[in-house]
């Protein structure tokens, strides 16, 4: 089962997007990443999600799971 992701790339035309995962279209643009973070993390965290944010240069640059981690941390007790 693949995993259900949103991310926040660069727009070729100037500014960000936040887009679910498989998407050609964004689910909303902004000027600043900054805002384009703050938006798609609500939609992950609410979704429970892989959230992932990439550079300019579309390269990954940070991922946050919020909700199914096929890794997660070993609980230690």
């Amino acid at each position: 089962m693949p995993r259900k992701t949103h991310h926040v790339v660069p727009d070729p035309d100037g500014g960000w997007n936040a887009k679910k995962g498989g998407n050609q279209r964004a689910s909303k643009h902004f000027d600043t990443k900054k805002d384009a973070e703050g938006w798609g993390r609500n939609v992950s965290r609410n979704q429970k999600t892989e959230f992932v944010i990439h550079n300019k240069d579309g390269k990954i640059s940070q991922s946050d799971s919020h909700g199914n981690d096929p890794c997660p941390p070993k609980d230690n007790k």
